[in-house]
């Protein structure tokens, strides 16, 4: 634990008995305090004053004391979930390596024969493929040779086709040239009217333009007049709005501070009351204090004097002179006759 007392004793061993069972923590505080109430408190000499300051102070270091032996039984019951899942780690990375220990003969048997049953399969296909590429390669040779043989008949047919195909060709290659000029000249026409056309159409743009500026420049000119009037307008405005403020702001301080001295005078007052009050209070209670202290003393004295007449009575009925009982009693009193005391 982290701090030991004079008043309470905790083992770790029974921390977690004795804040999980009443029966075991009511004692505890029973005992405590039962030692703190058997102090009778003395504030009339300063043995007595420090034996209370001592005994508050035992209380509090108890306090603190099974305070910190409850936290630190906390805290070792946070930290178990932690030790827990550790184990648990462990357990499950050993032991998930035994399994792969165990088990890697079986392993690599098992990969072992798939490689085996893939390069088979491999085989087999490459087999396949192989006798597809050898009847397809039988089948083109056959349809070459075939239509080599109808080329051959058609020849005579193409070559007079490919003539005809050709002057056709050469006709339609004049005509699209011829047609393209035309089309040139007509192309070039349209451009030249509409580069005329955007000239005139941008004249006209620059001319609206022109007046739509001079339009513009005159109503700014009029908004910025009208807006340096409404500026000086609202400046004036603001100049004596902040002019106002000012005074009433410094009227305002003004009043605050005058209240401020007042409420600081009257605190000061109030204090220098509450200081002469207390002093009268506790001037009286020493007063009251002394009176029914001189006055204990004097009934305690009158007391004695009472018990010690009483008794010098009884010996002078018992047959003692009067001046021997007196001596008697005297000498009881001052505790010269060890073995007789008087009971006052």
């Amino acid at each position: 634990m982290s701090e030991v007392t004079d008043l309470v004793v905790i083992e770790k061993s029974n921390a977690m008995a004795v804040f999980t069972s009443s029966e075991q923590l009511d004692p505890l505080i029973a005992a405590i305090e039962s030692e703190a109430r058997s102090l009778v408190p003395d504030v009339t000499t300063k043995k007595g004053r420090d034996a209370i300051a001592s005994m508050a102070h035992k209380v509090a270091r108890s306090k603190t004391y099974i305070d910190n032996a409850g936290k630190d039984l906390v805290a070792e019951l946070k930290a178990l979930p932690k030790q827990i899942d550790e184990s648990r780690r462990l357990v499950r990375e050993r032991l998930d390596a035994l399994k792969d220990e165990v088990r890697r003969p079986l392993t690599e048997w098992e990969a072992e024969q798939e490689r085996i049953a893939a390069e088979k399969a491999a085989e087999e296909e490459r087999l396949r493929i192989e006798a597809e590429e050898r009847a397809a390669l039988e089948a083109l040779k056959k349809q070459f040779e075939a239509d080599h043989e109808m080329a051959l008949l058609m020849n005579k047919d193409f070559d007079r086709d490919a003539a005809e195909a050709k002057a056709e060709a050469e006709r339609q290659r004049i005509a699209h040239e011829e047609e393209l000029k035309r089309q040139a000249a007509e192309q070039a026409k349209r451009e030249a009217a509409e580069a005329a056309q955007r000239e005139i159409d941008a004249a006209a743009a620059r001319e609206r333009e022109a007046l739509l500026a001079k339009e513009r420049a005159e109503r700014e000119a009029k908004e910025a007049a009208e807006l340096a009037e409404r500026n000086r307008i609202a400046a004036e405005q603001k100049a004596e709005a902040e002019k106002k403020a000012a005074a009433e702001k410094a009227e305002r301080d003004k009043q605050e501070a005058i209240a401020e001295e007042k409420r600081k005078a009257q605190a000061e007052a109030d204090r220098i009351k509450r200081e002469a009050d207390e002093k009268e209070r506790a001037r009286l209670a020493e007063e009251k204090r002394i009176a029914d202290e001189a006055a204990s003393r004097a009934a305690d004295i009158e007391h004695r004097r009472t018990i010690n007449r009483q008794s010098v009575a009884e010996l002078v009925a018992a047959g003692l002179p009067e001046d021997c009982a007196q001596k008697c009693v005297a000498a009881i009193a001052k505790g010269e006759v060890k073995a007789i005391c008087i009971t006052y």
